[in-house]
């Protein structure tokens, strides 16, 4: 049977696709009562809603947002936030799935708070952590919301505190904020989160791996990953090295003794173990108050931080310092006046 295809010329009228009786529903605007019941009731498409709030810069989102959390605060509070870091490539994706997995099998609800990096060049950033975690982003049980880093420190998104106070109140008692790597930003994923671990790759050639001492020393497990296959052995020498390291350390301000231990994330061992040691910890902690009082200190230490971010906004949105900063940092360039000279001349004009 013959078949044509019937081809109009470009100065035809073409047949009309548009159906002009179709009116697009306008979305009801929620108000923070509405945000709040949502996420209590654990809608996650509110919460997520919430969350972008949260990391916006606009000031009208941040007024809300703001009213959101502090509406969800008293919900808040009822998990273990957990730190996961690591070398790149070291398999902290895989882990915190294999991990996930584990956990919600318990009848836990989990969030995973994933930062990832922002270009410097372009500003841009792959979030790309719901295909790393195909699994655990279909668990009903996991939440999985992968963050800009932006320029805030080492690659932590400046609204993580936030957002782990929103999950929180939606329901979720297991919180990971695994991080982009290693380097500064371990110092403020360690001031939100209750247990810091540390992924290594087997091999302790190189025993500390780039891994600054700082890192390892906030560290309550060190867990080498990929001890599997040919890295078996590698791994198991890498654990003893580390496990005999950790005795140089000073001891840490909540008593516990880091553990240096092993695991594979691909084959799913070592992982009950892991979270085991972590229940361990917040039982530990509980007994002897460290747990409460390091929540209390690190609330603090964000009302510092917040106070130093926001002044610092104020300073480079005040029209006084925009007309003048070019020509102060030009004249500090030039020599003509010092560092210090400079910053007192703006800070004048700012305080005026």
């Amino acid at each position: 049977m013959e078949s044509h295809l019937n081809i109009q010329k470009g100065g035809d009228k073409l047949p009309e696709m548009i159906n002009r009786q179709f009116k697009r529903k306008k979305r009801k605007s929620l108000s923070v009562a509405d945000y709040v019941q949502a996420i209590l009731n654990g809608n996650i498409i509110v919460l997520s809603q919430a969350i972008t709030l949260v990391e916006s810069n606009n000031s009208e989102h941040q007024k809300v947002a703001q009213q959101i959390v502090n509406a969800c605060l008293p919900h808040s509070g009822n998990s273990i936030r957990i730190g996961v870091t690591g070398t790149p490539g070291v398999g902290k994706s895989t882990f915190v799935e294999a991990m996930g997995e584990y956990v919600t099998n318990l009848g836990k609800r989990l969030a995973v708070l994933a930062i990832d990096p922002t270009s410097q060049i372009s500003h841009g950033s792959i979030l790309g952590d719901k295909t790393r975690m195909e699994t655990l982003a279909n668990n009903k049980n996991a939440f999985i919301r992968p963050s800009a880093a932006g320029d805030s420190l080492g690659g932590v998104a400046r609204k993580t505190r936030e957002t782990i106070i929103l999950c929180e109140a939606a329901g979720y008692d297991v919180i990971f904020v695994e991080t982009v790597g290693v380097g500064q930003s371990e110092v403020a994923v360690h001031s939100m989160v209750d247990f810091f671990l540390l992924l290594l790759l087997p091999g302790a050639g190189d025993e500390l791996q780039g891994i600054k001492r700082g890192v390892v020393e906030m560290a309550d497990i060190i867990a080498i990953n990929k001890a599997d296959g040919d890295n078996l052995e590698k791994a198991k020498y890498s654990r003893s090295a580390y496990r005999n390291g950790l005795h140089m350390f000073p001891a840490k301000d909540s008593g516990w003794i880091a553990k240096s231990m092993t695991c594979s994330a691909i084959e799913n061992t070592g992982i009950i173990e892991i979270w085991q040691s972590i229940l361990q910890y917040q039982q530990f902690t509980n007994k002897n108050e460290y747990f409460q009082n390091h929540r209390n200190n690190q609330a603090q230490y964000w009302l510092n931080e917040t106070i130093q971010n926001q002044l610092k906004r104020r300073f480079e949105n005040h029209p006084m310092i925009k007309a003048q900063l070019t020509t102060i940092k030009k004249e500090v360039q030039e020599g003509k006046i010092t560092p210090f000279a400079g910053a007192a001349l703006l800070m004048d004009l700012f305080l005026k």
